[in-house]
């Protein structure tokens, strides 16, 4: 291994340990003692023996419910103010139309964090990156605001930072002139990183309000573990993916579109 592949793989391995982290000069008025225990979440790297997926049933998805929206928006310090130019969408709710059925239908709409990201390959710094456990992310630290992955990624999943913001959380730094999207609240995923049990995890915060409200739309799970919750829904009733054409093998799926 070369020194620049090295170095590389070290800077990959960092932030995939740190999503959960923040720095004072990122997230002005984090506390100290929060940032040391951001850090101590995970104290390994992300695996490749793990395949993080969500799998979403637009059949019981109601077009005027923004649960997982809502709950995004706050597990993530977003303001959730439509129309401002901060305002991102980590995720956003769809309508589509069958143009020849007049069919309509409503769905959830975030990063599909693909096997080959298009937005990983155009990105010029290496900010744009996916962790061995299929988690794609954008570095903050490096990333400078060019945009060429939003440009490139076919969902729209990408959001752009223009000024600067203040209240942010420890567990998801956010920063003016950068990208962000989605993350599958990695904070989440890694909390229980290193314990024994290796099926430990917290549902991303979408998950976990569609859930606790009673749809039960969304299942969030390890599609490397036969014997996840999500495997099995799969294996039982199948799933989609969005632009199967593109061949991105998305870590999204969706049950009910057609």
């Amino acid at each position: 291994m070369s020194d620049d592949q090295a170095i590389n793989r070290d800077r990959r391995q960092f932030f995939g340990m740190t999503a959960a982290m923040a720095s004072l000069a990122v997230a002005p008025g984090v506390f100290l003692s929060q940032v040391k225990s951001a850090r101590a979440v995970a104290t390994q790297a992300a695996s490749d023996q793990n395949r993080w997926g969500m799998l979403i049933d637009t059949s019981k998805c109601a077009s005027g419910c923004n649960d997982c929206v809502t709950a995004c928006n706050k597990e993530n310090g977003i303001s959730g103010i439509h129309g401002t130019a901060t305002d991102a969408q980590w995720i956003r709710k769809v309508t589509l139309r069958d143009k020849l059925t007049g069919y309509v239908q409503s769905l959830p709409l975030l990063c599909q964090h693909c096997e080959n990201p298009p937005c990983v390959d155009v990105c010029p710094t290496g900010a744009s990156m996916k962790r061995a456990d299929g988690i794609v992310l954008v570095d903050k630290h490096i990333c400078i605001g060019c945009r060429y992955c939003m440009m490139a990624c076919p969902y729209k999943a990408r959001s752009f930072i223009h000024e600067v913001l203040d209240e942010q959380k420890a567990v998801a730094p956010r920063g003016k002139g950068t990208v962000e999207s989605c993350t599958m609240c990695v904070q989440r995923v890694d909390a229980n990183r290193g314990e024994e049990d290796k099926t430990k995890h917290r549902d991303p915060a979408c998950v976990e309000a569609c859930n606790n409200n009673g749809h039960k739309a969304m299942w969030f799970g390890d599609l490397k573990d036969p014997n996840s919750e999500i495997v099995a829904e799969l294996q039982k009733h199948g799933g989609q993916q969005l632009r199967p054409d593109l061949q991105l093998n998305t870590g999204v799926r969706y049950q009910g579109i057609n």
